[in-house]
């Protein structure tokens, strides 16, 4: 009972009861390998991939408790998190973060040495973008950069290059994750000013909201860029369309600034990765 007791006290850490940030960090890498794959990818590489996701993204979480252990307990919503809490803690918490980027290593060895050469700095972003609240006024892009790797790795083990459309598709995600993320920044907002920590809703100050909006526009704008130069047909398009109509939607939860409603927009985000996922897929079945 004991060892049962503390799988799920390491499965808390990780978050795999709060699934948002591995759905999240899977649409983009989905989107790369459909764009790089022109349709349905190699069987092998989608599962590697689905399951890299997931162990990257519990590491993630494991790291960001790790740097945060001193600042969550001052903050109502992750006071109770386990190392918060602490139930875990930092030496185990250090090693369930290298055992879980281990096995997510282990399992990219069957690809091209460009794939496992990427995933160097992918753990890099990952391990190290927790410690940029410290002193990046803008940390929400270190974390669009960190949640977009996935792209180019996903062109590496599908075709063995990094075309150039990796770069815009890197970008456009980039503008998306800022978007939902000062969403989620905005919850913490009161918190973090008392704390000192950095996010981009500080940094955007009163114009949060339109910052959000804002980047939601870029990220549409790019997308839409993408489908002109990958000739995509209807289904790509009306993927974005109704991406736009969703968003519109976040704008009525997050323009009173209401915590619980921010929240609610930033899990929103979602459907919009699967509706942009569904315009890509269905496009290319289409063809």
């Amino acid at each position: 009972m004991i060892a049962l007791d503390r799988i799920k006290i390491y499965a808390q850490l990780m978050r795999l009861d709060k699934p948002i940030g591995i759905l999240l960090l899977l649409w983009p890498m989905l989107w790369g390998l459909w764009f790089a794959a022109q349709g349905f990818p190699d069987l092998l590489i989608l599962f590697i991939f689905f399951m890299g996701t997931v162990l990257m993204r519990s590491a993630g979480c494991v790291i960001n408790d790790y740097a945060d252990r001193k600042i969550d307990p001052h903050v109502e919503r992750t006071k109770n998190r386990p190392m918060a809490a602490g139930i875990v803690g930092s030496k185990e918490a250090l090693l369930l973060a290298a055992g879980l980027s281990l096995i997510a290593f282990l399992l990219i060895l069957p690809l091209n040495n460009l794939t496992i050469l990427l995933s160097v700095p992918a753990l890099f972003l990952a391990a190290s973008y927790p410690f940029t609240k410290r002193f990046f006024a803008m940390p929400q892009a270190y974390l669009g950069i960190a949640f977009s790797f996935g792209i180019p790795m996903a062109f590496a083990a599908q075709t063995n290059s990094l075309p150039p459309i990796i770069w815009v598709l890197m970008l456009a995600n980039l503008f998306w994750v800022i978007a939902y993320d000062t969403a989620y920044a905005i919850v913490d907002k009161p918190d973090d000013l008392k704390i000192g920590i950095k996010t981009s809703a500080i940094t955007f100050g009163r114009f949060d909201v339109l910052g959000v909006l804002l980047c939601h526009a870029i990220f549409i704008a790019i997308m839409l860029l993408i489908g002109q130069w990958q000739q995509m047909g209807l289904a790509y398009y009306a993927g974005l369309v109704v991406a736009v109509g969703l968003m519109l939607y976040q704008y009525t939860l997050i323009r009173n600034r209401d915590r619980a409603l921010c929240f609610k927009a930033f899990l929103h985000n979602n459907w919009v990765g699967m509706v942009v996922f569904l315009g890509i897929s269905i496009d290319f079945l289409m063809q």
